[in-house]
C-alpha cells in the first residue's frame, strides 16, 4: 500500500497552529481513508475542518468573480506554515438542515424534482409540465395555504381579555396597548365607549371592533388612517407572515396570538385540487411523499415505463441510498427542520453516493450518530465505496467499528485544550492497539455488564402511546435508577421519551444539544452565570465597584467595546476579526487590569480553561460550577470560549452540569455520547450514577454498548424503523438484554 499512497501524493501539512494545534506536521495519504480521533477537545476538528477542510474551501471560492463570492460562505486562511496537494473538499456535517416548512427530505435530495418529472410524463390525468405539481410553485400550490399545508388560527385569549374596557387595556397584542396608534384609531373612530368592558358589546360593536374592514379612515392627530378591525388587522399583518422568517422576538408574538392547523382545503398535502387528482400507480404525488422511503423504493420499481426508465432507475437509487444509511424511515414529505444532526448528515451524504466524481476530498464529523451498532457495518461499507471511487475520505470518529476501516489513522492528544493538539499516533489500526494512547488503550475495552442494578423507587407509567410509529406502547420507566431506552434509527425512541413521557410528566427535564443563540459576547461563563460571582470576587479584593469588571459596562475597552476583536465590515465578505489594539485582545481598560486577584486579572480569568479556574477560585459558588463542568468533560473550554464554537455535545454537557447537585429530578439525555471519546463516555457514565444515586431518574437515549451495558433497566424499541418498529422488544437488565436473540441491540451487545 505505501508504494500505492505514493503514487497518488498526500495532502501535506506543516506547522498547523489553529486554535490548540501545537505546529502540528503531518502527511495524509490520498484516496484512502484516514480516521481522525482523540479525546474531546484534542484538536480534531481543528486539524481536518478548521485548517483542511477550510482551505480547500477558501482557494476554490477564491476561483469565483466577487459577485458570486458574496452568496457563498467565507472561510479566512487556517494559520499553518504550508498546506499543499489539498483537492477540493465536500464537507458532510452534522450542522442541522434547518430550512423553512418548504424544505423537505425531498427538496434535499433532489426526489422532489424526480417524482414531479415523473408524473408530468406518466400521470393520468396529466397536466403537463412539472411545476404543476410543485407546492412551491403558484401553478400547483394550494391556494389556500400557499403551499405551507398549514394555516394560521387565531387564538383569541391572546387577542383579548373581554372583561375589560379598551381604556383598561382589553387588547392583548403590544400593537395595540393603551395609547399605541392602533388603539388611538379605535379611540377616535367614535364607536366604541371606551370605558365599556368588550363583554357588554353589542353584536354590531364585536363586529366593529374584530372585523369590521370597509376602508374608513379615522384621524389621528393630523395624519388619516385607514381603519382595520383588530382581528383583520392582525390576519394581514403577523398572520400572513411565514413564522420561519420572522425574527426571534416577533415570532415569539407571533406563537402567542396564533396556531398552526392543518388545511382544510388540501388536507396538509400542500398542493391544489388538480395536482391530487393527478396520479400515478393509483396514488398521488401527496400520497407518494407521505409513504415511508423504504416502501416508495419498492413501488417505484414496480412502475414499467420504458419512455422514463432511466428517470425511473436514478429516483429508486436515490431512494435505495436512503434505506442503505439507515433513513428508509423518513417519508419524502418530512421537513427538513425536525432531522436529528445524524440524520441531517446522512441526508446529505445521499446526494454524493451516486457522484461519478473522482479525486474529491470527502470530510465527514462523526457520520455515525445516532446509528444503532446494527446500522454502522453499512454505513461503514458506504466510506469504502467513496474511497474505491478514487476519492479521499478523512472522518472525525470516535466508535471503534469506523475506526477499524481506516487504512490511516491519526490520534489526537494526549488530552484535551492546552494540553492536545498533538499527534500522539498515526499509522495503520493494528498499530493503534498497541500504541498505548488513551485511544489505543480504550479501544478493545469494554464496560463490564452491570451485574448489581439498583432497586427502583416507584415507577413512571406511559399508557397506549401512539405518537408517530409507536402501536400502543404501554411502558413502565423505573423511578431512582439508571433507564437506557435504545433500538435502530426510527425505532421510536424519541416519540416515546421525548413525546410522550414529559406529556404523561411534565416535570420531566429535557437535556438537549441546543442552546440560546445568544450574541457575541456569548460565551461559557456567561452562560454559566459565574460573572457575577467573579466580579464581585474581583470587588471585594480591590475595594472597587464590580461594574469596573464587566464587558460590557464602566471598565470595557471604548474601542471593541469589551469583546477583545474588532469587526470590520467588508461588503459581501465575511467580517474581518482582528486583535484589538487598543487593549490587545484583554478586552478591559488598563486600569481595570491593574486590579488582581490572588495575582491574576480579570482579563486572565477569560483566558483560563474551566480545570485551570476550578483549581484557582476558592469561592464556593463559583467553584461548584466549575467542577461540574470539569466532572462532564468540559474542563479543556476557556471561560471566555464563545458558545458558538461548541459542538452539540458540548452544548448538552453544559446543561448537564448546570443540573448535578440537584435531587429528585427526571432527566432525559439524548445521546449524550455523541462526540465523546471512548474515555470521556467512562466519565459520562458515572456522572449518571452521581445524578441517580443523589435520588434523580435518568433516562438516557442511547446506542453506545457502554452506557447499555451499565444500566439498571433498558427497554430497546424495535424492531426495526418506521412502521417497522414502534414495539417493544425488551424490557429489562442488561444481562438479560445479552440473552434476547430476537433484539438487534442484544445481537450487538452479545457480539462484542
Amino acid at each position: 500500500m505505501a508504494a500505492e499512497d505514493s503514487a497518488y501524493g498526500s495532502i501535506i501539512i506543516r506547522g498547523a497552529r489553529e486554535n490548540n494545534l501545537k505546529n502540528v506536521s503531518l502527511d495524509i495519504p490520498k484516496r484512502r481513508i484516514t480516521v481522525f480521533t482523540g479525546v474531546s477537545g484534542s484538536g480534531k476538528s481543528s486539524l481536518v475542518f478548521g485548517t483542511i477542510a477550510a482551505e480547500s474551501q477558501r482557494l476554490i471560492n477564491e476561483t469565483y468573480p466577487a459577485f458570486v463570492q458574496q452568496f457563498m460562505p467565507h472561510y479566512g486562511q487556517p494559520d499553518a506554515d504550508l498546506l499543499e496537494n489539498i483537492s477540493a473538499a465536500i464537507i458532510v456535517d452534522q450542522q442541522r438542515l434547518g430550512g423553512n416548512s418548504r424544505s423537505t427530505v425531498a427538496t434535499v435530495t433532489d426526489t422532489a424534482q424526480m417524482l414531479r418529472v415523473l408524473f408530468s410524463r406518466l400521470a393520468e390525468p396529466r397536466l403537463g409540465p412539472p411545476g404543476l405539481y410543485s407546492y412551491n410553485d403558484p401553478r400547483g400550490m394550494c391556494p389556500d395555504c400557499e403551499g405551507i399545508g398549514q394555516v394560521a388560527a387565531m387564538n383569541m385569549a391572546a387577542v383579548i381579555d373581554e372583561t375589560r374596557s379598551l381604556n383598561a387595556g382589553a387588547l392583548l397584542p403590544k400593537d395595540f396597548a393603551v395609547d399605541t396608534w392602533w388603539w388611538e384609531i379605535y379611540k377616535n373612530s367614535g364607536l366604541f365607549d371606551m370605558d365599556k368592558p368588550v363583554d357588554k358589546y353589542t353584536e354590531e360593536e364585536r363586529h366593529n371592533l374584530l372585523h369590521l374592514d370597509d376602508g374608513r379612515k379615522i384621524k389621528v392627530g393630523k395624519i388619516g388612517l385607514t381603519y382595520e378591525g383588530v382581528v383583520a388587522k392582525l390576519k394581514k399583518g403577523l398572520g400572513s407572515k411565514d413564522p420561519d422568517s420572522l425574527q426571534p422576538h416577533v415570532r415569539l408574538e407571533y406563537d402567542r396570538i396564533f396556531t398552526r392547523e392543518t388545511c382544510r382545503a388540501c388536507g396538509g398535502t400542500r398542493l391544489n385540487a388538480a395536482a391530487l387528482g393527478s396520479r400515478v400507480a393509483g396514488k398521488n404525488i401527496a400520497e407518494l411523499s407521505a409513504m415511508q422511503v423504504s416502501d416508495l423504493a419498492r413501488l417505484v420499481r414496480t412502475i414499467e415505463a420504458r419512455e422514463v426508465k432511466p428517470m425511473l432507475d436514478a429516483l429508486a437509487a436515490r431512494l435505495d441510498n436512503l434505506v442503505t444509511i439507515g433513513l428508509g424511515y423518513l417519508s419524502l414529505d418530512r421537513e427538513s427542520a425536525t432531522l436529528s444532526g445524524g440524520e441531517s448528515q446522512r441526508v446529505k451524504m445521499v446526494r454524493h453516493l451516486g457522484s461519478s466524481l473522482t479525486d474529491i476530498t470527502y470530510v465527514f464529523d462523526e457520520p455515525s450518530v445516532g446509528l444503532h451498532p446494527h446500522d454502522v457495518g453499512r454505513l461503514a461499507g458506504l466510506m469504502q465505496q467513496l474511497r474505491d471511487k478514487g476519492n479521499t475520505v478523512l472522518i472525525v470518529e470516535h466508535k471503534p467499528d469506523m475506526i477499524r476501516i481506516a487504512d490511516h489513522v491519526v490520534d489526537m492528544g494526549p488530552l484535551a485544550g492546552s494540553k492536545g493538539g498533538e499527534i500522539v499516533y498515526q499509522g495503520d489500526y493494528q498499530g493503534l492497539l498497541t500504541s498505548g494512547t488513551l485511544t489505543g488503550n480504550h479501544i478493545t475495552r469494554h464496560q463490564p455488564l452491570k451485574a448489581d442494578v439498583r432497586k427502583m423507587t416507584g415507577e413512571l407509567r406511559i399508557e397506549h402511546a401512539r405518537l408517530n410509529n409507536l402501536k400502543d406502547v404501554s411502558v413502565s420507566i423505573p423511578q431512582g435508577v439508571l433507564t437506557v431506552v435504545t433500538g435502530v434509527a426510527g425505532s421510536g425512541k424519541s416519540s416515546l421519551i421525548q413525546g410522550c413521557l414529559p406529556a404523561a410528566y411534565p416535570d420531566t427535564i429535557i437535556i438537549d444539544q441546543n442552546l440560546a443563540r445568544g450574541s457575541r459576547r456569548s460565551n461559557t461563563a456567561t452562560y454559566t452565570g459565574i460573572l457575577d460571582g467573579v466580579r464581585k470576587a474581583f470587588a471585594k479584593a480591590n475595594g472597587v465597584e464590580a461594574s469596573l469588571f464587566s464587558a460590557n459596562s464602566k471598565g470595557a475597552c471604548p474601542d471593541c467595546n469589551g469583546l477583545g476583536v474588532i469587526y470590520t465590515d467588508l461588503a459581501h465578505l465575511d467580517p474581518m476579526v482582528t486583535t484589538c489594539e487598543t487593549c490587545e485582545g484583554k478586552r478591559f481598560l488598563p486600569e481595570v487590569l491593574e486590579h488582581q486577584l490572588r495575582g491574576k486579572s480579570i482579563a486572565d480569568v477569560y483566558d483560563m480553561s474551566v480545570e485551570e479556574a476550578a483549581k484557582f477560585f476558592t469561592e464556593p459558588a463559583i467553584a461548584r460550577i466549575l467542577t461540574g463542568l470539569v466532572d462532564v468533560g468540559l474542563g479543556y473550554l476557556t471561560l471566555g470560549q464563545p458558545l458558538s464554537t461548541l459542538s452539540g455535545g458540548e452544548r448538552q454537557r453544559l446543561k448537564l452540569a448546570a443540573e448535578l447537585g440537584k435531587k429528585g429530578n427526571i432527566y432525559v439525555l439524548d445521546e449524550p455520547t455523541t462526540g465523546l471519546h471512548m474515555n470521556d463516555v467512562d466519565t459520562l457514565i458515572g456522572l449518571f450514577d452521581r445524578l441517580v444515586d443523589a435520588g434523580s431518574t435518568v433516562v438516557v437515549i442511547e446506542h453506545n454498548l457502554d452506557v447499555i451495558s451499565r444500566a439498571d433497566w433498558v427497554i430497546d424499541l424495535g424492531p426495526g424503523a418506521g412502521h417497522e418498529g414502534g414495539t417493544v422488544q425488551f424490557e429489562g437488565v442488561p444481562a438479560d438484554l445479552v440473552k434476547a436473540e430476537h433484539s438487534l441491540t442484544g445481537q450487538a451487545l452479545a457480539a462484542r
